[in-house]
Protein backbone atom coordinates (compact mmCIF):
# COMPACT_ATOMS: atom_id res chain seq x y z
CA UNK A 1 0.00 0.00 0.00
CA UNK A 2 1.22 3.72 -1.06
CA UNK A 3 0.92 6.08 2.13
CA UNK A 4 0.41 9.96 1.33
CA UNK A 5 0.64 12.02 4.39
CA UNK A 6 -0.15 15.72 4.43
CA UNK A 7 -3.35 18.04 4.31
CA UNK A 8 -6.60 17.88 3.50
CA UNK A 9 -9.00 21.11 3.17
CA UNK A 10 -11.73 22.70 1.20
CA UNK A 11 -11.23 24.53 -1.89
CA UNK A 12 -13.62 27.77 -2.07
CA UNK A 13 -12.86 28.16 -5.86
CA UNK A 14 -13.98 31.75 -7.60
CA UNK A 15 -16.96 30.72 -9.86
CA UNK A 16 -18.67 32.70 -12.33
CA UNK A 17 -19.89 36.14 -10.45
CA UNK A 18 -23.18 36.21 -8.53
CA UNK A 19 -25.10 39.48 -8.21
CA UNK A 20 -21.83 41.18 -9.06
CA UNK A 21 -19.34 39.81 -6.86
CA UNK A 22 -17.49 37.04 -6.82
CA UNK A 23 -19.25 33.69 -5.76
CA UNK A 24 -16.87 30.65 -4.46
CA UNK A 25 -17.82 26.89 -4.86
CA UNK A 26 -16.33 24.38 -2.02
CA UNK A 27 -14.33 21.39 -3.38
CA UNK A 28 -12.08 18.86 -1.57
CA UNK A 29 -8.41 19.72 -2.05
CA UNK A 30 -5.14 19.95 -0.10
CA UNK A 31 -2.32 19.39 -2.40
CA UNK A 32 -1.58 15.99 -0.60
CA UNK A 33 -4.92 14.97 -0.53
CA UNK A 34 -5.42 15.16 -4.50
CA UNK A 35 -1.98 13.47 -4.82
CA UNK A 36 -4.08 10.81 -3.05
CA UNK A 37 -6.72 11.12 -4.71
CA UNK A 38 -4.90 10.87 -8.49
CA UNK A 39 -3.18 7.64 -6.92
CA UNK A 40 -6.19 6.09 -6.10
CA UNK A 41 -8.09 6.84 -9.40
CA UNK A 42 -5.27 5.01 -10.96
CA UNK A 43 -5.95 1.75 -9.39
CA UNK A 44 -3.36 1.58 -7.08
CA UNK A 45 -4.17 0.90 -3.00
CA UNK A 46 -3.42 4.28 -1.56
CA UNK A 47 -3.82 5.01 2.63
CA UNK A 48 -4.42 8.59 3.57
CA UNK A 49 -2.45 8.98 7.00
CA UNK A 50 -3.73 12.49 7.90
CA UNK A 51 -7.11 12.50 10.49
CA UNK A 52 -9.99 14.12 8.86
CA UNK A 53 -12.23 16.31 10.61
CA UNK A 54 -15.86 15.33 12.18
CA UNK A 55 -17.61 18.82 11.13
CA UNK A 56 -19.63 18.91 7.93
CA UNK A 57 -16.78 19.37 5.84
CA UNK A 58 -14.35 17.18 7.04
CA UNK A 59 -17.24 14.55 6.21
CA UNK A 60 -17.42 15.68 2.83
CA UNK A 61 -13.63 15.00 2.05
CA UNK A 62 -13.81 11.86 3.47
CA UNK A 63 -16.21 10.92 1.16
CA UNK A 64 -14.70 12.31 -1.55
CA UNK A 65 -11.52 10.43 -0.77
CA UNK A 66 -13.02 6.99 -0.07
CA UNK A 67 -15.47 7.45 -3.23
CA UNK A 68 -12.43 5.64 -4.44
CA UNK A 69 -12.54 1.95 -3.43
CA UNK A 70 -8.84 1.88 -4.22
CA UNK A 71 -8.59 4.32 -1.12
CA UNK A 72 -8.43 4.33 2.71
CA UNK A 73 -8.47 6.40 5.88
CA UNK A 74 -6.07 5.70 8.04
CA UNK A 75 -5.96 8.16 11.21
CA UNK A 76 -8.47 8.31 13.74
CA UNK A 77 -10.74 11.83 12.81
CA UNK A 78 -10.32 15.04 15.12
CA UNK A 79 -12.78 17.01 16.44
CA UNK A 80 -10.64 19.90 15.60
CA UNK A 81 -12.47 21.83 11.89
CA UNK A 82 -11.60 21.54 8.49
CA UNK A 83 -8.70 24.19 6.73
CA UNK A 84 -9.84 26.26 4.03
CA UNK A 85 -8.60 27.77 1.19
CA UNK A 86 -9.52 30.78 -0.96
CA UNK A 87 -8.70 30.22 -4.56
CA UNK A 88 -9.31 32.98 -6.61
CA UNK A 89 -8.33 32.49 -10.38
CA UNK A 90 -6.64 34.65 -12.53
CA UNK A 91 -6.98 33.94 -15.84
CA UNK A 92 -7.21 30.38 -15.38
CA UNK A 93 -4.05 30.48 -12.72
CA UNK A 94 -4.85 29.23 -9.40
CA UNK A 95 -4.02 32.25 -6.54
CA UNK A 96 -4.50 30.87 -2.70
CA UNK A 97 -5.56 32.20 1.00
CA UNK A 98 -4.60 29.40 3.35
CA UNK A 99 -6.82 29.25 7.03
CA UNK A 100 -5.44 26.27 8.85
CA UNK A 101 -4.97 27.02 12.45
CA UNK A 102 -5.51 24.36 14.90
CA UNK A 103 -7.53 22.41 12.50
CA UNK A 104 -8.04 18.95 11.99
CA UNK A 105 -5.32 17.88 9.74
CA UNK A 106 -2.37 19.47 11.68
CA UNK A 107 -4.05 17.19 14.48
CA UNK A 108 -1.12 14.41 14.57
CA UNK A 109 1.87 13.55 16.32
CA UNK A 110 4.86 11.16 15.57
CA UNK A 111 2.67 8.51 18.55
CA UNK A 112 -0.63 9.20 16.29
CA UNK A 113 1.60 8.78 13.12
CA UNK A 114 3.00 5.61 13.97
CA UNK A 115 0.03 3.86 15.21
CA UNK A 116 -1.97 4.61 12.09
CA UNK A 117 0.77 3.59 9.93
CA UNK A 118 0.47 -0.04 8.02
CA UNK A 119 3.08 -2.54 8.25
CA UNK A 120 5.72 -2.43 5.86
CA UNK A 121 3.63 0.34 3.27
CA UNK A 122 5.48 0.05 0.10
CA UNK A 123 6.32 3.65 -0.67
CA UNK A 124 5.47 6.66 1.39
CA UNK A 125 4.67 10.73 0.55
CA UNK A 126 4.60 13.91 2.32
CA UNK A 127 5.09 17.47 0.87
CA UNK A 128 3.49 20.88 0.96
CA UNK A 129 2.23 23.01 3.81
CA UNK A 130 2.15 19.76 5.84
CA UNK A 131 6.00 20.18 6.39
CA UNK A 132 5.86 23.50 6.59
CA UNK A 133 6.05 24.54 10.26
CA UNK A 134 5.06 23.59 13.74
CA UNK A 135 5.06 20.15 15.43
CA UNK A 136 2.91 18.48 12.62
CA UNK A 137 5.52 19.54 10.33
CA UNK A 138 7.96 18.23 12.39
CA UNK A 139 6.08 14.82 13.01
CA UNK A 140 5.57 14.19 9.16
CA UNK A 141 9.51 14.91 8.16
CA UNK A 142 10.30 12.84 11.23
CA UNK A 143 8.11 10.06 9.86
CA UNK A 144 9.58 10.16 6.60
CA UNK A 145 13.51 9.92 7.58
CA UNK A 146 12.41 6.70 9.97
CA UNK A 147 10.77 5.24 6.84
CA UNK A 148 13.39 5.87 4.40
CA UNK A 149 16.12 4.43 6.80
CA UNK A 150 13.82 1.55 6.95
CA UNK A 151 14.00 0.85 3.23
CA UNK A 152 10.79 2.14 2.39
CA UNK A 153 10.22 4.52 -0.78
CA UNK A 154 10.08 7.91 -0.49
CA UNK A 155 8.34 10.80 -2.62
CA UNK A 156 8.16 14.46 -2.27
CA UNK A 157 6.79 17.26 -3.45
CA UNK A 158 7.86 20.50 -1.38
CA UNK A 159 4.82 22.27 -3.30
CA UNK A 160 6.20 25.41 -1.78
CA UNK A 161 3.63 28.13 -0.29
CA UNK A 162 5.94 30.47 0.64
CA UNK A 163 3.49 33.08 2.40
CA UNK A 164 3.29 30.09 4.97
CA UNK A 165 7.07 29.99 5.81
CA UNK A 166 8.00 32.80 8.50
CA UNK A 167 11.35 30.68 9.35
CA UNK A 168 13.18 30.47 6.25
CA UNK A 169 15.99 29.02 7.82
CA UNK A 170 14.13 26.18 10.09
CA UNK A 171 12.27 25.43 6.58
CA UNK A 172 14.95 25.22 4.53
CA UNK A 173 16.90 22.31 6.91
CA UNK A 174 13.72 20.63 7.17
CA UNK A 175 13.74 20.45 3.24
CA UNK A 176 17.15 19.26 2.58
CA UNK A 177 16.67 16.30 5.01
CA UNK A 178 13.76 15.65 2.89
CA UNK A 179 15.57 16.14 -0.15
CA UNK A 180 18.75 14.26 0.83
CA UNK A 181 16.59 10.87 2.02
CA UNK A 182 13.70 10.98 -1.05
CA UNK A 183 13.78 8.15 -3.74
CA UNK A 184 11.40 10.01 -6.48
CA UNK A 185 11.31 14.40 -6.04
CA UNK A 186 9.00 16.48 -8.19
CA UNK A 187 9.29 20.62 -8.05
CA UNK A 188 7.41 23.39 -9.95
CA UNK A 189 9.49 26.18 -11.21
CA UNK A 190 7.70 28.16 -8.88
CA UNK A 191 9.43 26.17 -6.32
CA UNK A 192 13.19 26.33 -7.68
CA UNK A 193 12.16 30.44 -8.26
CA UNK A 194 11.85 30.34 -3.78
CA UNK A 195 14.20 28.05 -3.67
CA UNK A 196 16.94 29.40 -5.63
CA UNK A 197 15.61 33.13 -7.04
CA UNK A 198 17.40 34.09 -9.90
CA UNK A 199 19.21 31.20 -10.99
CA UNK A 200 18.26 29.11 -14.76
CA UNK A 201 15.61 26.53 -13.11
CA UNK A 202 17.48 23.28 -14.80
CA UNK A 203 20.86 24.56 -13.30
CA UNK A 204 19.30 25.06 -9.90
CA UNK A 205 18.03 21.23 -10.41
CA UNK A 206 20.70 20.01 -11.08
CA UNK A 207 21.86 20.78 -7.95
CA UNK A 208 19.23 19.60 -5.90
CA UNK A 209 19.53 16.39 -7.83
CA UNK A 210 23.18 16.18 -6.71
CA UNK A 211 22.22 16.42 -2.99
CA UNK A 212 19.48 13.60 -3.10
CA UNK A 213 19.95 9.91 -3.66
CA UNK A 214 16.64 10.30 -5.71
CA UNK A 215 16.55 7.91 -8.66
CA UNK A 216 14.66 10.60 -10.78
CA UNK A 217 13.89 14.25 -10.28
CA UNK A 218 11.35 16.25 -12.42
CA UNK A 219 11.01 19.74 -12.70
CA UNK A 220 7.64 20.67 -14.40
CA UNK A 221 7.06 23.97 -15.78
CA UNK A 222 3.66 25.20 -16.79
CA UNK A 223 2.94 25.47 -20.26
CA UNK A 224 6.13 24.83 -21.42
CA UNK A 225 6.73 21.15 -20.11
CA UNK A 226 8.87 19.47 -17.70
CA UNK A 227 11.87 18.54 -16.72
CA UNK A 228 13.66 15.48 -15.36
CA UNK A 229 17.20 14.09 -14.22
CA UNK A 230 17.93 10.36 -13.73
CA UNK A 231 21.60 8.64 -13.17
CA UNK A 232 21.86 8.33 -16.69
CA UNK A 233 20.51 11.71 -18.29
CA UNK A 234 18.53 14.40 -18.70
CA UNK A 235 14.95 14.83 -20.37
CA UNK A 236 12.47 17.10 -21.58
CA UNK A 237 8.90 16.22 -22.11
CA UNK A 238 6.68 18.86 -23.83
CA UNK A 239 3.01 19.62 -22.62
CA UNK A 240 0.36 17.54 -23.25
CA UNK A 241 -2.65 19.54 -24.95
CA UNK A 242 -5.42 20.98 -23.22
CA UNK A 243 -8.25 21.22 -25.66
CA UNK A 244 -10.13 23.45 -23.33
CA UNK A 245 -8.37 24.88 -20.09
CA UNK A 246 -10.81 25.32 -17.60
CA UNK A 247 -8.07 25.83 -14.37
CA UNK A 248 -4.94 24.67 -13.17
CA UNK A 249 -6.12 24.07 -9.82
CA UNK A 250 -4.38 20.54 -9.05
CA UNK A 251 -2.92 19.98 -11.81
CA UNK A 252 0.62 19.50 -9.90
CA UNK A 253 -0.54 17.27 -7.49
CA UNK A 254 -2.29 14.82 -10.28
CA UNK A 255 1.29 14.95 -12.25
CA UNK A 256 2.85 13.71 -8.96
CA UNK A 257 0.39 11.32 -8.03
CA UNK A 258 0.58 9.84 -11.53
CA UNK A 259 4.38 9.47 -11.35
CA UNK A 260 3.97 7.75 -7.83
CA UNK A 261 1.14 5.46 -9.41
CA UNK A 262 3.20 4.45 -13.19
CA UNK A 263 6.07 3.87 -10.80
CA UNK A 264 3.99 0.98 -8.91
CA UNK A 265 2.54 -0.15 -12.55
CA UNK A 266 6.02 -0.47 -13.68
CA UNK A 267 7.54 -2.15 -10.89
CA UNK A 268 9.67 0.71 -10.05
CA UNK A 269 8.21 1.69 -6.37
CA UNK A 270 11.19 0.20 -4.54
CA UNK A 271 14.14 1.36 -2.93
CA UNK A 272 16.90 2.15 -5.41
CA UNK A 273 14.90 1.12 -8.49
CA UNK A 274 15.26 4.04 -10.22
CA UNK A 275 18.74 4.59 -10.16
CA UNK A 276 18.34 2.04 -13.48
CA UNK A 277 16.14 4.10 -15.49
CA UNK A 278 16.96 4.66 -18.63
CA UNK A 279 16.11 8.35 -20.65
CA UNK A 280 13.69 6.77 -22.34
CA UNK A 281 11.64 5.53 -19.31
CA UNK A 282 11.71 8.84 -17.51
CA UNK A 283 10.54 10.09 -20.65
CA UNK A 284 7.91 7.86 -21.11
CA UNK A 285 6.81 8.10 -17.04
CA UNK A 286 6.93 11.93 -17.11
CA UNK A 287 4.10 12.25 -20.65
CA UNK A 288 1.48 9.90 -18.69
CA UNK A 289 1.98 12.24 -16.29
CA UNK A 290 1.93 15.14 -17.92
CA UNK A 291 -1.22 13.88 -19.75
CA UNK A 292 -2.63 12.89 -16.70
CA UNK A 293 -1.70 16.88 -15.23
CA UNK A 294 -3.26 18.07 -19.20
CA UNK A 295 -6.90 15.64 -18.20
CA UNK A 296 -6.96 17.42 -14.92
CA UNK A 297 -7.13 20.70 -16.50
CA UNK A 298 -9.54 20.41 -18.50
CA UNK A 299 -11.83 20.01 -15.82
CA UNK A 300 -13.18 22.10 -12.34
CA UNK A 301 -10.96 21.66 -9.51
CA UNK A 302 -8.94 18.92 -9.35
CA UNK A 303 -10.54 15.61 -10.75
CA UNK A 304 -7.49 13.26 -11.62
CA UNK A 305 -8.43 10.72 -14.72
CA UNK A 306 -8.97 7.04 -14.07
CA UNK A 307 -6.63 4.67 -15.39
CA UNK A 308 -8.63 3.95 -18.68
CA UNK A 309 -8.97 7.65 -19.13
CA UNK A 310 -4.87 8.47 -18.69
CA UNK A 311 -4.54 5.31 -20.82
CA UNK A 312 -7.10 6.18 -23.44
CA UNK A 313 -5.39 9.66 -23.74
CA UNK A 314 -1.81 8.74 -24.59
Amino acid sequence: MIIVGGENLIDFIQDAPDGGHPAYRAVPGGAPFNVAKAIARQDVAMGYLTPFSTDTLGRQLQADLLANPRAQALHTPSDRPTSLAVVSLEQGQARYQFYRERTAERDVTPESLRAALPVAPSAFFVGSLAVTDGPDAEAWAGLFRDLSQAGTFTALDPNIRAAFIHDRAGYLARLETLIATADLIKMSDEDIAWLAPGQDPRAALRAIAGRSRAGLVVLTLGAKGAFGITRSGEIEVPPHPVPKLVDTVGAGDTFMGTLIAQCHHEGWLRRGALDALTPDQARLLMRRAAAAAAINCGRAGCNPPSLSELRAAL
